[in-house]
């Protein structure tokens, strides 16, 4: 299948993308499965990489947020997961539904937008990355939704319509896998190798975010 140039990417409508608020990572895996299906990415989406955001507090801020109430679109996240498209000639793209940037951005007016790296953050606050590449990631994540539902078995956010995904060998449940991210994990030095044959995909640092994409080719 024929794919399309970060180039032609500019004017695509988000609103033709499944967006349900606070299921950020069934949004992203739906995300993923699109871009493949109508050409944007590569065959199993090779050039796609899921990557969840938060740290050992859950307490991640990022700035234009949909969701937010204030003029700067911040919002505090326990955690959130975004798609980061790295293509061969290209400058790696984000992809996030739940921006008020375009959709989606260069990765550097990203970060520098969504992350503001010139706001000094308390040690709580520094974000972390789980960087996993799409292929594993579909194949592998899972999601009954627990983690939305109170003691009582009620839902604290609407569910999406869609059935709950279930990992390629069953699995009906690893979400809390990929979203429990501690700075002891980060490892800058084996995260491209991880990235690619992990389950679970790699742990970095904020500053090494555009660095580690810039070596992806």
């Amino acid at each position: 299948m024929a794919t399309t140039s970060a180039s032609e990417q500019s004017n695509i409508d988000v609103s033709h993308f499944h967006h349900t608020p606070f299921y950020c990572e069934e949004n992203v895996y739906l995300l993923c499965k699109k871009l493949i299906t109508s050409g944007i990415a590569e065959t199993e989406g090779s050039d796609l990489f899921v990557v969840f955001i938060s740290n050992d507090k859950k307490q991640t801020p990022l700035w234009h947020q949909k969701a937010s109430n204030r003029a700067d679109g911040v919002v505090l996240w326990d955690y959130h997961v975004v798609c980061i498209q790295r293509r061969r000639g290209d400058h790696p793209l984000v992809w996030d539904l739940d921006s008020t940037l375009p959709f989606p951005s260069s990765l550097g007016s990203y970060v520098s937008e969504t992350f503001c790296p010139s706001f000094q953050l308390f040690d709580d606050f520094r974000r972390l990355f789980r960087i996993v590449h799409a292929p594993v990631f579909l194949r592998s994540f899972a999601s009954d939704r627990r983690h939305m539902r109170d003691p009582d078995g009620s839902w604290i956010k609407k569910p999406p319509p869609h059935e709950p995904i279930v990992a390629e060998d069953g699995t009906v449940h690893n979400l809390d896998e990929y979203m429990n991210i501690y700075a002891a994990d980060a490892n800058i030095t084996s995260a491209k190798d991880f990235v690619f044959t992990q389950k679970h995909g790699a742990v970095i640092q904020e500053n090494q975010l555009e660095e580690f994409f810039s070596q992806i080719s």
